[in-house]
């Protein structure tokens, strides 16, 4: 596993807080891997999910920190949704 994919495992785990998430969202991080979140917790996973997340390492890291709005991330075209679309604002509001 990536080292970029091991951080952001640790940082949505921390986002989530312990959290139930129902459903099931899959981020890809551009050239590292998957991350995915679901009842179990977060996980380095590539399986298939209700929603699946794209982006850079970068914006990656940019939502993590609060740099970015997850909004403002895919109206501009930085982050790409794939499925789900109310999984995507689900986690839209805990990343904040």
């Amino acid at each position: 596993m990536s080292e970029i994919i091991s951080a952001a495992v640790a940082a949505l785990a921390e986002k989530l807080g312990g959290g139930d998430f129902e459903g099931s969202v899959k981020f890809e991080i551009e050239g590292e891997g998957a991350v995915r979140i679901d009842e179990t917790g977060v996980a380095a996973d590539d399986s298939d999910a209700d929603c699946t997340l794209t982006a850079t390492a970068d914006v990656f890291q940019e939502l993590m920190d609060g740099e970015l709005n997850p909004t403002a991330a895919f109206m501009s075209g930085k982050l790409s949704v794939d499925g789900d679309m109310s999984m995507a604002m689900k986690l839209g509001a805990i990343l904040g």
